[in-house]
């Protein structure tokens, strides 16, 4: 059993930074990628960030030099920090993560979801 917890979300105001959580904790081998999305209302859910368990990074277009994904294995927790954000980033911010399992499956979980809302 595996289980993902966001927080981090809130209200903020046009340029300003918010960081988001997302603790991982249960019964897995490893980890294969991590990655957050987010959905608008009336929008399909878009991928904003991915990371490897190695650590290499891919961004969304609209979103590369103002986000960035980071992870901590020793506290189980990847982040996305996001900086001078704008009104098009309010959505639903989902974190989502492969694992590997002891007896060689591979499975996707998503968190719950955190609402961002960017606003004056």
């Amino acid at each position: 059993q595996v289980q993902l917890v966001e927080s981090g979300g809130g209200l903020v105001q046009p340029g300003g930074s918010l960081r988001l959580s997302c603790a991982f904790s249960g019964n897995f081998f490893a980890v294969n990628y991590m990655a957050w999305y987010r959905q608008a209302p009336g929008k399909q859910r878009e991928l904003v960030a991915t990371i490897t368990s190695g650590g290499s990074t891919n961004y969304a277009g609209v979103v590369k030099g103002r986000f960035t994904i980071s992870r901590d294995f020793a506290s189980k927790t990847v982040y996305l920090e996001m900086n001078n954000l704008k009104p098009d980033d309010t959505a639903v911010y989902y974190c989502n993560i492969d694992f590997r399992f002891f007896d060689g499956r591979t499975n996707t979980y998503w968190g719950q979801g955190t609402q961002v809302t960017v606003s004056s």
